[in-house]
């Protein structure tokens, strides 16, 4: 519906509610112009709105005891207010900003996809294949307090949009008063005339009042909190993808630590091994006291590489007892070795995915959605608010009078406030909005590229850590042949001891580096699949029960 036939219309409504005034049918004829049905917009709801409101009001307005003449004029100014402020109301519409931005064909980092790799799903650590780290998972969702949090956020903002909302209904109150007065100078105290003596009076109303929003500020308010409920909904997503990833890279941080604990403690033995050896040498005559001090070294050196990796156990363990609300004493994590773990398949899919991939790219959006309606309730602000109040009901001086019809009365009142001077307040605060809206704009941008970056990032520390894996098993096992052949000259008192001490911290580093590689390994796999969104779609629910198990 175009905007001449919005304000048409309204008022054919007005001629058929007061056949009898011709003034009426003059102003139908009046032509207005006005934008394309596709440049106005959302102003179908406007002109349906005030159509059922003037229709909502006939019944009242029959009901009144004016006079033919101050209900004509009443009838045509609310015409002619309806006809003239739908024109504004069609125009304010403001567009969401472009965020123009390029997004890549593929990954630069992408390798070729397999036939059994797979997109990320939404229990992605099951491709892991550690039963007690899908517990855990599990369990983080229904008990993270971060989790609990951000929920409770989402509550406070659905209770900040239906406050938004408000605005547009109109509200309605329930008087009664009693007073009583007494005067013996034979007026009241604001100067009115009345008998000498006590006056009593009672009374009891209705009285309701609605603010017209022709501007769309009621209504762009509303949209703005419920764009932040949204944008508060993908935080939480955000939220447990994040607690998730936490979970997995807190997990395989106590694996790695119980692995070099136990190489370390391997270490040990085999150093200890060799400091006997030289000792019984050293008693035959065959070799320094330097040779036996060296690795009596090398022994306390391996020794006091355990209290650091056993602290750094207990630190993850306690993470992990955060992240599922207990006490760091009730939680017990069996732990094994990150060798047990598999690696999960995945493929990353096409950049262009990603944004509906993505939680915080999602919420970025929503923020920025919010944001474009809180301008437009700024502008609506430069523009005429009209409020019509309405009250109704009995007042007598006599309590039992109360509710007789003479007692009766109501009124009815229309206000149009027009701001004038304000010291520049409503301008400034266009200004803040529009700025915030720019601001977010650029967040939502950098949100999206680091997403892409986040993604290529990952798939190349896959790659980069898996070769690397590779070639330090190999290391791993030269330097034990190494170690081994040095261990027997040792033994068959042929071995040169130097070459006995270089090949154990040789075949000890390699082995300390291998499980440290082993953890990057397995953490790229984390951060890929949380650069991907881990599975994520909006409105995703988990098989798993629980409060907060939405991802």
């Amino acid at each position: 519906m175009g905007c001449r036939s919005q304000s048409n219309e309204i008022l054919r409504e007005s001629a058929i509610l007061y056949p009898a005034r011709a003034d009426l049918h003059a102003i139908s004829g009046h032509n207005v112009a006005c934008p394309s049905p596709a440049q106005i917009g959302t102003g179908n709801s406007l002109a349906e709105t005030a159509v059922q409101g003037m229709r909502q009001l006939a019944p009242v307005l029959r009901f009144q005891p004016w006079g033919d003449a101050l209900s004509a004029r009443a009838v045509r100014a609310c015409a002619i207010l309806a006809t003239v402020a739908l024109l504004p109301g069609c125009i304010l519409k403001q567009d969401l900003p472009d965020p123009a931005f390029d997004i890549p064909a593929a990954y630069q980092k992408d390798a070729t996809p397999r036939k059994q790799d797979a997109p990320p799903s939404l229990d992605w650590w099951r491709g892991f294949r550690s039963q007690e780290l899908t517990v855990l998972m599990e369990e983080t969702q229904q008990v993270n307090l971060d989790i609990a949090a951000a929920t409770a956020r989402i509550l406070q903002a659905d209770a900040l949009a239906r406050t938004a909302g408000a605005a547009l209904l109109p509200t309605l109150d329930a008087n009664a008063s009693a007073t009583r007065s007494k005067s013996s100078s034979g007026f009241l105290n604001n100067g009115t005339a009345a008998a000498r003596g006590t006056i009593n009076t009672y009374s009891t109303s209705l009285s309701a009042s609605y603010e017209i929003d022709l501007w769309g500020k009621n209504r762009d308010a509303l949209l703005a909190a419920e764009k932040t409920a949204d944008a508060n909904r993908f935080d939480r997503d955000t939220v447990v993808l994040t607690s998730l990833a936490s979970v997995a890279n807190a997990y395989f941080q106590v694996l790695a630590a119980q692995d070099r604990i136990a190489t370390a403690h391997r270490n040990i033995a085999s150093a200890q091994r060799i400091y006997d050896a030289i000792k019984a040498r050293v008693n035959a005559g065959t070799s320094s006291d330097l040779d036996l001090a060296q690795q009596e070294s090398l022994l306390a050196n391996q020794r006091a590489a355990v209290p650091p990796l056993r602290q750094t156990l207990t630190q993850n363990i306690n993470i992990l007892a955060t992240l599922v609300a207990r006490p760091p004493e009730r939680i017990r994590v069996k732990g094994g070795s990150l060798s047990r773990i598999s690696a999960p398949r995945i493929t990353p899919g096409l950049p262009s995915e990603l944004l509906i991939q993505r939680p915080d790219i999602r919420r970025q959006e929503a923020q920025l959605a919010s944001a474009t309606a809180n301008v437009g309730s700024a502008r609506a602000q430069f523009f005429p608010s009209i409020q019509l109040t309405g009250q109704g009901g009995y007042q007598s001086a006599a309590l039992s009078a109360l509710f007789m019809p003479q007692s009766a009365f109501f009124n009815l009142a229309a206000g149009l406030t027009q701001p004038i001077f304000d010291a520049g307040r409503i301008q400034a605060n266009f200004d803040l909005t529009k700025a915030q809206q720019d601001e977010l704009l650029q967040t939502y941008r950098k949100t999206v590229i680091s997403a892409f970056s986040d993604v290529d990032t990952a798939l190349d520390a896959v790659k980069q850590t898996a070769d690397r894996l590779r070639l330090q098993r190999i290391v791993v096992a030269s330097s034990r042949r190494a170690f081994e052949l040095s261990e027997k000259q040792l033994q068959a008192g042929t071995a040169d001891i130097v070459t006995v001490l270089n090949t154990q911290q040789t075949l000890f580093q390699a082995e300390d580096t291998l499980q440290q590689v082993q953890l990057a390994w397995l953490q790229s796999y984390v951060s890929l699949f949380s650069a991907l969104g881990g599975g994520w779609e909006p409105q995703t629910v988990l098989t798993t029960t629980g409060p907060t198990n939405a991802l």
